[in-house]
């Protein structure tokens, strides 16, 4: 992943089924080149961080990062205790972006989350008391520990960055960034995230059980907890923006549009098809992850690396079924 003098050489050199049509798309894959050759560094140095907060996970953490830089969502779930929590706040501290954390619970109110207006008797007047979601980053620790009622306030935010209460639209701050843990729903006292507000998430992971040589080193070294109080911010919320913007201009082809759509039409063969959104949700992905590769265009193997995580929990097939068909449909 290294950004290397001869990545940068050979940006010009794509293979036949990604060639670029013209001099004009030439001519803007340079111009993004030079761009990112600015701020690569610091992203590199964003990631590196990262991988040592959280030991022996480095595909969900670019994943997860491909998801801020995509401006998606993310949906971690797993058991308690791998990590999930820790890589969500490490991913919001460095950021440089200003971060809230709710716990769900069973009792927790959408006020709770969104705020409420509070009548100030001194001045007989309404005051909008603003709740935890306006923040740019919020960690939703345990999001099916909450009602559906409690659940569904979120997607508005997550949808069009902003809420309504009481007919009033609030605009959230940006970037608007909600990372969301959940337990396996077979544990107790858990409520299942209805399909509406899953799809609102661009990637669902699983932090997975550490190595053998990850999990000695836990157990040898410095609390991962206390490592966050000492790391600072490697972004800034205007490189986060840059980022992003970035991101918007990756190339893709017309063979990897192809691909995109073969890959949505298999799925459409299944009982639940890839959505329209969904699609989109895969582009967005796939462009994210080619910038962090270091190229301005995208190539069938950021689809493969991607697929899996942004479908999965959209059409309910297994993340296996859906990598080995990702591996088997032509390019």
């Amino acid at each position: 992943m290294l950004w290397s003098k001869n990545k940068l050489d050979n940006m010009q050199s794509v293979d036949t089924n990604h060639q670029l049509d013209s001099a004009q798309t030439t001519e803007k894959l340079a111009e993004l080149q030079a761009q990112l050759t600015e701020i690569f560094p610091k992203l590199e140095q964003y990631l590196d961080q990262l991988n040592q907060v959280v030991l022996d996970k480095p595909e969900q953490i670019k994943l997860a990062v491909c998801c801020l830089i995509a401006e998606g969502h993310l949906l971690f779930e797993d058991i308690p205790g791998l990590g999930k929590t820790t890589l969500a706040q490490a991913l919001a501290t460095l950021s440089g972006l200003h971060y809230q954390r709710i716990q769900f619970t069973n009792d927790l109110l959408p006020s709770d989350i969104l705020g409420s207006n509070i009548f100030h008797p001194e001045k007989s007047q309404f005051e909008f008391n603003q709740g935890a979601i306006f923040s740019q980053i919020l960690l939703a620790d345990e999001i099916n520990r909450s009602s559906p009622k409690t659940q569904s306030a979120l997607l508005e935010a997550m949808e069009e960055g902003m809420v309504s209460i009481e007919g009033v639209r609030h605009q959230l701050p940006q970037p608007f960034w909600v990372i969301a843990t959940q337990n396996p729903l077979q544990q107790s006292g858990t409520y299942p995230l209805p399909e509406s507000q899953l799809d609102r998430f661009l990637m669902r992971l699983s932090m997975g059980y550490p190595s053998v040589e990850a999990e000695r080193a836990l157990l040898r070294g410095e609390d991962r907890r206390k490592l966050l109080d000492e790391i600072d911010p490697v972004l800034s919320q205007d490189e986060v923006l840059r980022l992003q913007a970035l991101r918007e201009q990756v190339i893709l082809s017309d063979a990897i549009l192809d691909y995109l759509q073969r890959l949505t039409a298999w799925t459409r063969s299944k009982v639940t098809g890839l959505s329209t959104r969904g699609l989109l949700a895969l582009k967005r992905a796939t462009q994210a992850y080619a910038l962090i590769q270091g190229r301005g265009y995208v190539i069938h193997e950021d689809v493969q690396a991607v697929f899996a995580s942004v479908v999965a929990h959209r059409i309910h097939l297994s993340e296996q079924d859906l990598k080995q068909a990702v591996q088997t449909i032509e390019l």
